[in-house]
């Protein structure tokens, strides 16, 4: 069996098609059909459906995908191992991340990592309910709560808190609810409910049992954005917004704390550009940790 002809099954799994794999790798579409029929004739097995809308492992397939992605592993580390020097600090790394830590958080930051490695292609971008890092739609992720499923590897970056805050303009016009009760006669702004993708991020029901949402936006940044404009009292992150005087707390003794991970794949946890961007952001964090503190 041929280690290329795995690289290039590995592509066309990943990315679901023969063609985006094939541009991915720099090759046509032929070559890369032609070398997936290789490797199933290799191993006598049918790995890939193909068909017009994109390709699907087969129970074989999903078999061998282990294996391929085991033999990826062993060939980065030892590239990284024996090639030596910085090799592997240019490139691309992609970093998965939700919207408020990764707009407020990261983008302000992330860019200084570039002074120190000027070949290193840094892309951030949201974390969505499909994320798979597995695909390699990602080297990176910032995620809400511990990932249960999957060959990943994953560190804590910290707790964070939450809270009920208005704009002053709201409570200037409406008043401020002093208890849970007195929530149900103010206007709320809440998650899009069927486009939550983790139950970490249902945070309504720990402040109210029947929270109602007038507002619903399925972004931490665009109720923070609803909150300011007056339109009604929401759950936001208490880094993005303690200390601006456009919030007013609500009910500042109820707050939630969750966490954040730093997660990676398994296959690419040893690789130079991918650690040294891990350990970037997990210093940054480090170093502002009182950001994160509930100081409300």
């Amino acid at each position: 069996m041929n280690w290329d002809d795995a690289r290039v099954f590995l592509a066309v799994a990943r990315s679901g098609q023969i063609l985006g794999a094939a541009q991915r790798l720099n090759l046509n579409h032929a070559t890369v059909a032609r070398r997936i029929s290789a490797l199933e004739a290799a191993l006598q097995a049918k790995l890939m459906d193909r068909r017009t809308t994109g390709c699907t492992l087969t129970g074989e397939g999903e078999r061998f995908f282990e294996f391929a992605e085991a033999m990826e592993t062993e060939m980065l580390s030892a590239r990284a191992e024996i090639g030596g020097t910085d090799v592997e600090l240019s490139g691309a790394v992609r970093i998965g991340a939700p919207d408020g830590f990764g707009v407020t958080f990261l983008a302000p930051r992330i860019g200084k990592l570039n002074e120190r490695y000027p070949d290193l292609t840094l892309q951030l971008v949201p974390l969505h309910r499909a994320f798979s890092l597995s695909k390699r739609e990602a080297d990176l992720a910032v995620t809400v709560g511990q990932p249960e499923h999957g060959r990943l590897v994953s560190r804590k970056l910290t707790d964070y808190s939450l809270g009920l805050y208005a704009s002053r303009a709201y409570v200037e016009r409406y008043g401020q609810p002093e208890t849970e009760e007195a929530l149900k006669q103010h206007r709320l702004i809440g998650y899009v409910d069927d486009l939550i993708f983790a139950s970490s991020l249902n945070y309504s029901a720990e402040f109210a049992k029947d929270w109602q949402s007038g507002l619903e936006c399925a972004s931490a940044l665009g109720q923070t954005e609803a909150v300011r404009a007056g339109s009604g009292i929401g759950i936001l992150h208490g880094f993005i917004v303690d200390g601006n005087d456009d919030f007013v707390p609500i009910l500042p003794h109820r707050r939630i704390s969750r966490s954040y991970y730093l997660v990676t794949h398994e296959s690419a946890r040893h690789l130079r550009r991918i650690k040294a961007v891990s350990d970037y952001i997990s210093d940054m964090v480090n170093q502002e940790k009182e950001l994160f503190r509930n100081h409300v």
